[in-house]
């Protein structure tokens, strides 16, 4: 693909912003290399890998790849078995942790989560745990060798120390003795040249026999080693030689050890800097709010709700346009500053980006073409230099591009022939359009021509396009409006701006009675096109206003079937109790009969005659009561007013109880549900048993009373304590479920759930629980537990 596209649609740009996002410099060198794609597989590829990684970011956070250096030098030294310094053991270490940070990222818990395009690159990544171990043990910084990388630097260094001891302490007394103090220029000890030393005035050197090493710029102090800890210095140095020596054993058996693995450490490179760039993309990509376009075989583009990606998304006006599908060519006009230039270059931009692999910022399901070239000519081009007028410049560049284009190209055109005399401009860039359209080249182009709108609106596979423009604003919407010409409102915003009269007349005079025609008809289309709109948005609102009411109704419809089928159940459970009562009953009565008509005598008969008498006199209780029940609610008669719905009312002439549905009309009628039943009743046969604000009352009075009764329950019986060892994971959490949701009951602000330490893979799995119920705010927090308390083998849950 031409590279002059890149600077004209402003890809490198893109490309600037996108290096900002990779954590390392060869991942940034890579997206610096990153240049759209014609193969469709390599951008499918590339596209799975940004929405793989985006996929990762939102589910399981964002990884880091910083502190990764090349180390192409240090292995290439290494295949030469070559000893490496501390520094580049330290960069492979580097290496290897992001290594084995990587490893545990992607093998993070996530039942949700699915294989992947990025499975394969994380899975082809060598640990190397054990030199990563080896080199941390032995190596602390790059100036710094671990005591403990070998026994024998140990050996040494404790040596070293020994021999320091005995300097210090024999230097220490020769400068603390008080028959030196006028001798030595300072009482302290010093180092000149590696070596231990005591400064002596230039007077007195002839009292410290010795070596002198140094002295002062004035002459006057001499930096004297004494004779009597030559030995220890010299044997100390010795030391520092050993010392030097072990070091640069050790440094060398770790590039040995490192160099059986050169192959895999630079291979874990190569991956990691191929993530560091996947990842890259896939962060821009959720700053930018961007989506995966699809790319059709048919070359079809559909951008819906597209931003420029340069523009502050805050404020951009994003624009929908399609191109392939009921026309290959779209001509766009309107007013300079409308946004014709900006609508332009995000279709090209957005192209580039899709086929480099980029997510674009669009709205979901968006589609673009694979083109193996875009073509642009947009803006100023004019050339000093070659003595070029703009004229020249655009048409040259067109020529370039009417010689280059093929029928898998995209060619986009800003002010087409402008820059010279209208009407030959305006049949050249006629002419231009017809040639590309002939050849089946998608094409975009921008005009001010009044004849470019007639050739679109009578050609077919052309369309016409515009930007939006509000004249009582006189400002741009930057809408772009397919199907529309667009007007030039000069008229308009002339008489807006304050123009005479007369001479916005005078003007008008001039214009063919054909083009004010054309002028009137396009402002007729606009405004049908924002009346269209306007109740396109009105129908919307109706229709969600709709699914709201219907969603309820249904919701109503729900409630009452299931009161209904609950009324009807207890009614029928009421009816089986009354039946088995009264079986029990008779049952029993005939038994006590049939034992009685056995027996003959004169006792039996009249216990007989007792037991029919006490049941007639139950009988006829009942029925006095019910009776007197009857006359004491028809005792008081009520006014319309006293009636209100949900008034508990006893239906005299049914001899049933219900419940007020509708207020009393004219007559007196109102409805009463009894049971299933729902009838027409007049209030002289209603007696008010309770209003509605007591049943309300009564009914939260149970309701309170049942949730004391049940939190009581539940803290009398439930333990702070669950063990669930030994269980399943699923096991596991079917027992906390209900265990939590008692607890909850019972007000306990903690639990201790108790599961072993065992392989570990019961606390993992619950504490993947906790997790979730923690989301759903269910439980507060919770932890391992501390010492005294379990350790691991138990997890304290805060509700």
């Amino acid at each position: 693909m031409n590279q002059k596209v890149f600077q004209t649609l402003e890809f490198d740009k893109i490309i600037k912003i996108l290096t900002g996002y990779a954590s390392t410099e060869m991942g940034r060198d890579l997206c610096r290399k990153l240049t759209p794609m014609t193969k469709e597989t390599d951008i499918l590829n590339a596209q799975d890998h940004t929405q793989d990684a985006l996929t990762r970011i939102y589910r399981r956070g964002s990884i880091s790849f910083s502190g990764i250096t090349d180390l192409k030098p240090s292995i290439a030294r290494l295949n030469m078995k070559g000893s490496l310094g501390a520094g580049e053991l330290l960069n492979i270490a580097k290496l290897l942790e992001t290594v084995k940070n990587a490893a545990a990222y992607n093998s993070s818990e996530d039942d949700d989560m699915e294989a992947d395009s990025l499975d394969e690159i994380f899975e082809a990544l060598v640990p190397l745990n054990d030199l990563l171990r080896e080199i941390r043990r032995c190596i602390i910084s790059e100036e710094e060798i671990s005591d403990d990388a070998s026994s024998a630097l140990k050996s040494i260094r404790r040596s070293m120390k020994q021999a320091n001891q005995k300097i210090h302490n024999q230097l220490t007394a020769v400068v603390s003795a008080s028959s030196n103090q006028d001798k030595l220029q300072d009482a302290i000890v010093t180092m000149r040249n590696g070596r231990y030393c005591i400064p002596v005035k230039q007077a007195y050197r002839n009292s410290f026999p010795g070596m002198i090493h140094d002295q002062s710029a004035s002459g006057n102090t001499l930096f004297i080693e004494p004779m009597s800890v030559v030995t220890l210095n010299n044997e100390l140095k010795e030391l520092e030689g050993r010392e030097q020596a072990e070091i640069e054993k050790i440094l060398s058996l770790l590039s040995e050890e490192a160099s059986y693995a050169a192959d895999d450490l630079a291979r874990n490179q190569d991956l990691l800097v191929q993530l560091d760039f996947i990842f890259a993309k896939a962060k821009y990509a959720k700053d930018l709010d961007a989506s995966r376009p699809i790319f059709r075989e048919d070359g079809v583009i559909n951008i819906k709700q597209g931003r420029h990606p340069l523009l502050d998304q805050k404020k951009v006006v994003p624009i929908n346009v399609s191109l392939g599908q009921d026309f290959s060519m779209l001509i766009i006009t309107g007013p300079n500053t409308g946004g014709k230039t900006v609508s332009l270059k995000t279709v090209g931009l957005l192209t580039l980006m899709g086929q480099a692999g980029l997510h674009i910022p669009a709205f979901q399901g968006s589609s673009l073409g694979i083109f193996r070239e875009v073509f642009a000519d947009i803006g100023d081009e004019q050339s000093i230099e070659q003595n070029l007028s703009t004229f020249s410049s655009h048409m040259t560049n067109i020529v370039s591009i009417i010689q280059q284009a093929y029928k898998d190209s995209l060619v986009l055109l800003d002010e087409l022939c402008g820059g010279t005399d209208p009407i030959e401009g305006a049949a050249l860039a006629i002419s231009i359009l017809t040639d590309l359209h002939d050849r089946g080249i998608k094409t975009m182009a921008t005009t001010h021509y009044s004849e470019l709108k007639m050739f679109a609106l009578s050609t077919d596979d052309i369309e016409n396009a515009s930007c939006e423009f509000d004249v009582e604003t006189l400002s741009p919407t930057y809408r772009l409006m397919i199907g529309i010409p667009g007007k030039s409102n000069a008229f308009a915003i002339s008489r807006k701006l304050g123009l005479d009269e007369h001479i916005i007349e005078g003007a008008s005079g001039q214009i063919d009675e054909s083009v004010k025609d054309f002028e009137t008809i396009l402002a007729d289309l606009e405004k049908s096109k924002q009346t269209i709109e306007q109740e396109q948005e009105e129908i919307l609102a109706y229709r969600k206003e709709i699914e709201s009411l219907r969603r309820s109704l249904k919701a109503r419809q729900d409630n009452i079937k299931e009161k209904r089928e609950k009324t009807l159940r207890n009614a029928r459970e009421e009816a089986q109790q009354i039946l088995q009562e009264a079986k029990d009953v008779a049952d029993q009565t005939i038994r006590e009969y049939n034992q009685l008509k056995k027996q003959t005598n004169k006792d039996t008969n009249k216990k007989m005659e007792h037991m029919r008498s006490d049941l007639r006199g139950r009988m006829n209780k009942l029925e006095n009561q019910m009776t007197a029940r009857k006359k004491k609610r028809s005792g008081k008669r009520h006014d319309a007013g006293d009636f209100h719905v949900g008034d508990e009312v006893y239906v005299s002439s049914l001899s049933l109880n219900g419940t007020v549905q509708t207020l009393p009309n004219a007559k007196g009628d109102l409805y009463v549900q009894m049971g299933m039943m729902r009838s027409l009743v007049n209030i002289r046969d209603l007696e008010i048993t309770k209003t509605a604000k007591e049943v309300k009352r009564e009914n939260q009075r149970n309701e309170n009373r049942g949730r004391a009764r049940t939190a009581m329950n539940k803290s009398a019986t439930i333990k702070p304590e669950i063990n669930v060892m030994g269980m399943t994971v699923d096991e596991a959490i079917a027992e906390l479920d209900k265990y939590i949701d008692d607890a909850c009951l019972a007000n306990l602000a903690q639990i201790t759930v108790v599961h072993g330490k065992g392989t570990g893979a019961l606390r993992k799995g619950l504490h993947n629980y906790f997790k979730t119920l923690k989301k759903q705010k269910r439980i507060s927090g919770y932890r391992d537990g501390e010492y005294g308390e379990g350790d691991l083998g138990v997890t304290v849950v805060t509700l």
